[in-house]
């Protein structure tokens, strides 16, 4: 008898998973996107690429039809951000990152004019406990900072915010049904933590209210990258 086929043979690409290509040269990121095929339609180009040809690589993607979230986290003055933002906005691309401060986020909302690219707000990052905030500096948790900054998104414009599992409720309460929420620190259960603090499930982010889900390591360390992809969209088929 046949053996039965693995339960996401034929799950297709979920458009809400984004896979980060975080590896050190665009050819090693142009040989994941192969590997991956089909079972990926959405990638995270950060800040490793960054420093070498990752706007290639990011134009090279839209040309293949593929969405793209560049994650540069822009952070300055608001005449510069506004500047590197109308840049980006002319690629193509699909999300970009700015760090969660009130003149930031509007000059990159002012920036991107009426183009399709959209403003995510950094909040909090996911590797950061209340620990790591309180020996930065600040008085507030993580939570609390993290519903201040999606206040403040709001009230500059952007689209959405990129906010840990932990907290997608709450920015998907406060920003709600359109707002995006992109949420990291997204680990299945067959995978480990790593550095992620406030790590959760796909189906758990989702359900939380995450709009898309940034998921790295579990799928582009694993033996088999497009079966890891296929068996977390399967995880988030149905939510």
């Amino acid at each position: 008898m046949a053996a039965a086929a693995p339960a996401h043979a034929h799950v297709a690409a979920d458009p809400r998973l984004i896979v980060p290509l975080d590896l050190p040269t665009a050819d090693e990121a142009r040989a994941m996107v192969e590997a991956l095929g089909d079972a990926v339609a959405f990638y995270k180009v950060g800040l490793e690429l960054f420093a070498s040809d990752g706007m290639a690589l990011a134009r090279e993607l839209k040309a293949q039809g593929k969405q793209v979230f560049l994650d540069w986290k822009l952070h300055d003055i608001g005449t510069t951000v506004q500047r590197a933002a109308a840049v980006l906005a002319q690629s193509g691309c699909d999300f970009l990152t700015v760090h969660g401060e009130p003149q930031v986020m509007a000059s990159a909302v002012r920036g991107r004019g009426n183009s399709g690219l959209k403003i995510l707000a950094v909040t909090v990052l996911t590797s950061l406990a209340d620990a790591d905030l309180e020996e930065m500096g600040y008085a507030e948790t993580a939570r609390a900072l993290v519903e201040r900054r999606i206040h403040q998104a709001i009230a500059a414009g952007c689209d959405g915010v990129i906010a840990s599992p932990h907290e997608a409720e709450l920015a998907r309460r406060l920003g709600g049904a359109d707002f995006l929420v992109v949420t990291p620190g997204v680990r299945p259960d067959w995978s480990a933590k790593n550095d992620q603090a406030r790590a959760a499930t796909p189906r758990e982010a989702l359900q939380a209210g995450a709009s898309h889900i940034v998921c790295g390591r579990p799928i582009t360390a694993a033996n088999d990258p497009q079966a890891a992809a296929l068996r977390v969209a399967a995880e988030m088929a149905g939510v």
